[in-house]
């Protein structure tokens, strides 16, 4: 025993004198390339000492970087991860010029500019040489791992058991339909997925809810309830306030909701971690989570998350070349679709390189770093939600070679993930899944020249926007504007400012949610019928229904309670909503749409009147009512089938095949997965007793204006849609400080 540590001793030894001597080579290369940069002083040195002079930067920065940097790190908690990542380079830089002083005879003197040069290539060459050794000692790379896990263990205060049941990993693939992914791997964009479907896991197709995005499937994956959820963003009548899925307080809320429904605190809350989700499913073990985000208080910093992945400086350096070069590839990839003339196309300017940025290469890099944590701790249940291809998706189109390129990224994500599992010290049952797909598709706007509230406003009677009259569209849009703006507006547009203000009370709150509309009267409490709908508005029903771009709507009537109303010819169809079945204006929809709409239709907050888009079933084009040439929210196509991707050795995940229906059903399927892996099929996760409290109701904050000025939003998961937000103190044992790896790449970035 004796012989093997001292062997074991010998070996990091020798890595950390390799590690220097090739950091000493790379500064004294740079020395000699940058003209600002030196290490000798102006009356010259011999080149042994110059070369000792290298030694004691490159040792010196070395130290620096082990001891310095998480202590900076860890002070920078509240700042924002995009803030930080800018902040990498000048605080390395800075860690170089205090190296460089601190050689005795002080021969090394660099420029600012240069110091963070040179810092960011000492950093990576650093990285990238220690990484090389231990992948290349098999051996050395396994025991660094297993020390790793044995010490996270023991401070999480239990010790490695013998024989452990598996654990089960969870890594949702936001927005991947069934079918893309189907075409990925056909055309060998996903090796590892490939490899597994050869080999060791079944694809299953599942359907969603109507409400076909991230808040209500995730919801109901990690909390066993979506109910009354009925859109990504609708109004509720009873508050005066607009619920936003990605936005921290209303995700606090519908999870207080769904707790509340369920008595049970969620998917994850047997040793359960949660990363980069908008809900915990119950973990104690949180990062980059939403509904936590807004928290506040020592012992739980909104920033956390963050910390152990940047307290490597290799990794914050390596995560912020990427972030730079992924708002290139962005701004890049923006200029040959415009250049090509690709249609349809939606705006990517603004903000939208630096937040695709963030999706694709930060929360990557955090979240894979902290699931691979998570498997060397030994955790028992893993839920992880990387975001970067339904970014990417919503502006260049979910079969776009923009998208198939993060498929390609996202797959060697999963790969690295599989390899870590190889070390840690359970075994690990890896399920790939989706909330939801995408349905491509122009914009409601862009093929009609008006908006879905434009088109509310004329079939109301209220003033339109000149501009929905000037938009540029083909003869069907034409067509259709002119019937929304002459047939069913009773009064010129443009109309007089004062009355607009006049009316504001009892104007329409219209929202949309990808190709879902939701319409809201504010003045009238409860959900208005279809017969008083008519005696305010008698055009509006007509003009939506009526109109080419829209598939069906849904409201309630007095005589025949619930009823879908849709385009019939040259006129307007009523049928009830609970004669519906495979037949009727549902019927393209595919089977299980007239369920889907039915069970919304029970929600409290249903919206006055909901309105799908057309599909065309031959194109599988929808319309959004947002700036989404790729869309998810509401009834048609691809965006209402996700997969699941699991391991054989689970059972089906409906006995005799089939597909699961809603998230609720999904969330049963995973729930009695984990029960198979502990050896348990009955055992339920952790119940609350009928006295606990789920948690404090976080405010809302004040109501929104629900007037006319609510605008249809941006794309749904056009901002930071992922939120930091751990709820324990990462200094604490066992908590967010020693869920991340600090040995081994992330995720290397390829250039295109």
């Amino acid at each position: 025993m004796g012989a093997v540590r001292w062997k074991a001793a010998g070996g990091a030894l020798l890595r950390v004198i390799v590690v220097w001597a090739v950091s000493t080579l790379t500064l004294l290369a740079l020395a000699g390339i940058l003209p600002d940069f030196q290490l000798r002083s102006d009356d010259g040195e011999s080149i042994t000492r110059t070369a000792v002079t290298a030694a004691w930067g490159a040792g010196a920065f070395g130290l620096l970087s082990a001891l310095v940097w998480p202590l900076v790190v860890r002070a920078l908690l509240l700042v924002p991860a995009l803030v930080l990542g800018l902040l990498v380079f000048f605080l390395n830089g800075s860690l170089l010029l205090l190296a460089l002083r601190l050689i005795p005879d002080g021969g090394g003197a660099a420029a600012p500019e240069t110091a963070v040069v040179v810092a960011a290539v000492m950093s990576a060459v650093a990285s990238a040489t220690s990484t090389a050794l231990a992948v290349r000692d098999d051996n050395a790379y396994r025991r660094r791992l297993s020390r790793l896990a044995t010490r996270r263990r023991r401070r999480r205060g239990r010790q490695a058991e013998g024989g452990a049941a598996p654990g089960t990993v969870f890594l949702q693939l936001d927005g991947v339909g069934h079918a893309v992914l189907v075409q990925a791997v056909k055309d060998g964009l996903m090796p590892t997925v490939a490899r597994w479907l050869d080999t060791s896991h079944r694809l299953t197709r599942w359907r969603t809810d109507w409400s076909s995005q991230t808040g209500a499937s995730q919801l109901g994956i990690l909390h066993g309830s979506n109910h009354d959820v009925p859109g990504f963003r609708w109004y509720e009548k009873d508050t005066g306030r607009i619920m936003v899925s990605n936005r921290p307080a209303s995700a606090v809320e519908l999870q207080r909701r769904a707790v509340l429904r369920t008595r049970d605190a969620g998917l994850l809350s047997l040793d359960g971690a949660s990363r980069g989700n908008l809900f915990t499913g119950g973990a104690d073990q949180l990062a980059l989570v939403l509904s936590v985000a807004a928290r506040r208080g020592r012992a739980n910093r909104s920033r956390a998350g963050y910390f152990a992945y940047f307290s490597d400086p290799a990794n914050a350096v390596r995560t912020a070349v990427s972030f730079v070069a992924e708002v290139g590839r962005e701004i890049g990839q923006s200029v040959r679709s415009r250049m090509r003339g690709d249609r349809p196309r939606t705006g990517r300017g603004g903000l939208y390189p630096f937040i695709r940025a963030f999706a694709t290469v930060v929360e990557r890099d955090v979240v894979v770093a902290a699931v691979m944590g998570d498997m060397l701790a030994g955790r028992t249940a893993v839920y992880a939600d990387l975001v970067a291809y339904d970014e990417v998706a919503h502006h260049s189109g979910p079969h776009s070679r923009d998208a198939a390129k993060v498929l390609q990224r996202i797959d060697r994500a999963v790969a690295l993930i599989a390899k870590a599992a190889e070390h840690a010290p359970r075994t690990y049952r890896i399920v790939l899944l989706s909330d939801h797909g995408q349905s491509p598709g122009e914009t409601f706007e862009g093929a009609y020249g008006l908006t879905l509230k434009d088109l509310v406003r004329a079939g109301c009677g209220l003033p339109v926007s000149r501009r929905a009259g000037r938009t540029k569209s083909g003869a069907e849009a034409r067509d259709a504007a002119r019937h929304a703006l002459l047939g069913a507006l009773h009064r010129p547009i443009g109309e007089d400012a004062a009355e607009e203000r006049t009316a504001r009370g009892s104007e329409p709150v219209v929202l949309a949610s990808g190709n879902l509309g939701l319409i809201s009267f504010p003045d009238v409490p409860g959900r208005l019928s279809r017969e008083e709908i008519d005696r305010r508005h008698p055009a509006l029903l007509h003009t939506l229904a009526g109109h080419p771009g829209i598939g069906f709507l849904l409201v309630r009537s007095e005589r025949h309670g619930s009823v879908v109303l849709a385009r019939d010819g040259a006129g307007t169809v009523e049928l009830p909503l609970a004669g519906l079945d495979g037949s009727g204006p549902l019927a393209v929809f595919g089977p299980g749409a007239a369920d889907a709409v039915r069970r919304t239709d029970s929600f409290p907050h249903v919206a006055d009147i909901m309105v799908n888009s057309m599909y065309d079933p031959a194109t599988g084009r929808v319309h959004a009512f947002e700036a989404q040439i790729g869309s998810h929210g509401g009834l048609g196509g691809e965006q209402s089938h996700p997969f699941l991707l699991s391991p054989r050795a689970l059972s089906e995940p409906l006995p005799g095949g089939g597909e699961p229906a809603g998230a609720e059903q999904v969330h049963t399927v995973l729930q009695r997965w984990l029960d198979e892996c502990r050896g348990d099929p009955f055992g339920p996760q952790v119940p609350l007793g009928p006295a606990e409290d789920p948690g404090p109701q976080v405010p809302l904050g004040p109501a929104e204006d629900p007037g006319p000025q609510v605008p249809l939003g941006p794309a749904e998961d056009s901002g930071p849609r992922i939120a930091s937000g751990p709820a324990e103190d990462p200094r604490s044992p066992g908590r967010h400080g020693e869920a991340f790896p600090v040995t081994g790449p992330v995720v290397q970035d390829k250039s295109d």
